[in-house]
């Protein structure tokens, strides 16, 4: 959980619940990670689906508003399994000509009833505990495949190593994914950012950019990720919290433009696009209302 949702349930200050996970974590009860904490055994342990829904909600909401305007009218897209992708895919549906390929249960659920977007799953074996396929039947259908953009969440996404997740069928089906996309675009709020897992999905070097939610100033380690994400050469865009980018109907319709692909020059003028920091500029992120010390 965020230490902001933490706070809200046990009605108290955030000051205080910093200081009582890190108490308890001494005592081995939690492992503290950046924006929040997680039980024990983080590198091998998934919540499940119901817990996902409440983790960071706000953000993964303002997440999908920022992503959704990448998004072309005549994309094809995959987009993987995940809380995150599900709420980007609910805002895909008004995206006219869009082709979305994916292995997840949900994803396909929020397109089903958008009459301008073609939907095209995997096979595979369906993993129940986040409703996705996965199995070699998921990743033969993904071979020969080229579409323009990935969407993909993990468990957890480190400069060092990317992202990862801690299934391993999972990971080779996201593998799979990103294989068929010319860009690679990974959908991760402040708690995954600094949280390595047990099986990589897509090193750094493999994404073309992350985005995020508003994390807190430069001395905060989530805010240190990202900077090394951006001299790794990710792209960072940073989606507001509270005044959420509305999902354009059409690209010209949309404030957000098309994300370029990395090494692409930048805009005219020289301005990043919104919400986005060129890789390895000076300056502070947006301010996040929850920081960790």
């Amino acid at each position: 959980m965020s230490l902001r949702e933490l706070a809200r349930v046990v009605q108290t200050s955030e000051v205080t619940v910093r200081r009582d996970v890190r108490a308890l974590e001494a005592e081995g009860l939690l492992d503290r990670r950046h924006g929040g904490a997680v039980l024990p055994g983080g590198f091998s342990r998934e919540p499940g689906y119901p817990q996902k829904t409440h983790l960071a909600a706000a953000e993964k909401s303002a997440i999908a508003d920022l992503a959704a305007g990448l998004v072309e009218e005549g994309d094809a897209v995959v987009v993987g399994a995940g809380t995150t992708t599900q709420e980007l895919a609910r805002r895909l549906a008004r995206v006219p000509g869009l082709t979305v390929v994916t292995n997840s249960l949900l994803v396909a659920q929020a397109l089903a009833h958008a009459n301008r977007v073609e939907v095209v799953m995997t096979g595979g074996t369906l993993r129940g505990s986040n409703y996705a396929l996965v199995g070699s039947g998921a990743e033969q259908s993904l071979h020969g495949l080229r579409v323009s953009k990935a969407f993909v969440s993990g468990s957890g996404l480190t400069a060092e190593r990317g992202l990862s997740t801690t299934n391993m069928l999972s990971a080779s089906v996201d593998r799979a994914l990103v294989q068929a996309a010319g860009e690679v675009i990974v959908l991760a709020d402040h708690t995954k950012l600094g949280t390595d897992t047990m099986f990589q999905t897509v090193p750094t070097d493999a994404i073309t950019r992350l985005v995020t939610d508003e994390t807190s100033a430069a001395d905060d380690p989530t805010a240190r990720e990202l900077d090394a994400l951006a001299d790794c050469g990710v792209q960072i865009s940073v989606a507001p919290l509270g005044s959420a980018v509305e999902a354009p109907v059409h690209p010209a319709q949309g404030a957000q433009a098309a994300a370029p692909r990395r090494g692409a020059p930048p805009p005219p003028g020289g301005s990043p696009l919104p919400g986005q920091r060129r890789p390895g500029a000076p300056g502070q992120l947006p301010t996040r209302l929850a920081s960790i010390r």
